[in-house]
């Protein structure tokens, strides 16, 4: 365990990120940012003790595995699902609701798989776990693995300068940055987790059926309160695991008779930066690797961009088999709708999230969809 690090405390044990600074431009005056920013973590005073008990490596296994269970069940998913009337009146389309994801602890859903991978690192008598991260994920790991009593190891690469290290930091994560972009940073992370036996959390690898499996919870919670599938699901897409976990979670449920339908999968990402929307835009069977030069990050696109989707073919499907679609979003579009969203309806989100709320937009300018209830998925920062 990294020095500095008290498995008994509640609280992280290094001070609160420092805020980011404001984006130029047009950007500056909504306050936006690359990243979620999650409010200092702060534990419930009732799951303090479960904590204690997670982080413990000399206590029973199951113990630590139930610990950490009331750890997941307090803190992770039941996101908010809200309609959106006035972004409604605003596009002319009935029926939009938001799933916001910002209210998990790092304002990602990449905390549902984070926590769900410290609690299999646990389970398979891991002591440590490691991931190649850009920013978000990179947080919602090193959290989760504080709370667990696992190291965490976050490859960067060089390139990038994450508004996210310092909370990493806070919780304790060991930062290594990697000469590479990020897909060669996420080879280097898997080499790593080999020789120091770290448990491997990056996508793309033996654990990709439990991400799927626990972003297929977002749509059992979407059926939870509409009763049914939508028509459609909007969601923001870089590696596709997302997108491609809540089908998979939507139609378990059809399966079991709980719906009366699939919903239409809508992929959203930055505008000819992703391999996921280029192959379905150019009908091809498969995603393929973009060229390296060609990808342009900035401020705005950088959680959407990937010359390679790690988990590309299986969003793909998923977009073909529910009759679905994908498009480009620029990053003006998307700074847009995250301002019609701030001043709409009063929620603060991450600019790259809206792709695929753009994407539902700009199908329903041009070919006007019928009425029905329609959930776009969003990530966010708290103002």
């Amino acid at each position: 365990m990294p020095d500095g690090i008290d498995p008994t405390s509640s609280q992280p044990p290094g001070a609160a990120a420092p805020a980011d600074e404001p984006l130029a431009g047009d950007a500056q005056a909504l306050s936006l940012h690359d990243s979620a920013v999650a409010a200092p973590f702060a534990l419930a005073p009732e799951l303090e003790e479960m904590r204690a008990i997670a982080a413990d490596r000399g206590a029973d296994l199951d113990l630590r595995l139930e610990a950490f269970q009331e750890l997941i069940d307090g803190e992770v998913g039941d996101t908010t699902l809200a309609r959106a009337r006035n972004l409604e009146r605003e596009v002319g389309l009935r029926q939009i609701y938001l799933k916001f994801e910002g209210g998990n602890p790092t304002g990602t859903q990449k905390d549902r798989i984070a926590f769900a991978q410290c609690a299999d690192a646990i389970r398979r008598g891991y002591d440590g776990i490691t991931v190649a991260t850009c920013g978000n994920f990179g947080a919602s790991l090193a959290l989760a693995a504080w709370l667990a009593g696992l190291r965490c190891v976050v490859f960067i690469p060089a390139g990038y300068s994450s508004k996210r290290a310092a909370e990493m930091s806070q919780y304790g994560a060991e930062m290594v940055r990697v000469p590479a972009d990020y897909e060669g940073t996420v080879d280097h992370s898997r080499e790593q987790a080999l020789r120091l036996q770290l448990y491997d959390a990056n996508p793309g690898g033996e654990n990709v059926s439990l991400q799927l499996k626990k972003y297929g919870q977002i749509a059992f919670e979407i059926y939870d309160e509409l009763r049914d599938a939508p028509a459609a699901v909007a969601v923001p897409v870089s590696n596709g695991t997302t997108l491609a976990g809540i089908h998979k979670g939507f139609h378990s449920l059809d399966r079991r008779g709980k719906t009366s339908r699939v919903p239409r999968m809508v992929a959203g990402s930055s505008f000819r930066k992703n391999p996921i929307v280029q192959a379905f835009q150019k009908n091809l069977p498969h995603c393929e690797d973009l060229p390296p030069d060609s990808i342009r990050e900035t401020e705005i696109n950088e959680p959407l961009v990937n010359w390679r989707s790690i988990d590309g073919d299986v969003a793909l499907a998923a977009i073909r088999s529910s009759n679905g679609w994908a498009d480009d979003a620029s990053d003006r579009q998307m700074l847009a709708c995250a301002r019609v969203l701030r001043e709409r309806e009063g929620l603060h989100v991450l600019p790259a999230s809206t792709a695929g709320l753009v994407a539902l937009i700009e199908r329903h300018r041009k070919e006007p969809l019928p009425g029905d209830r329609y959930v776009a998925v969003l990530t966010g920062r708290r103002p």
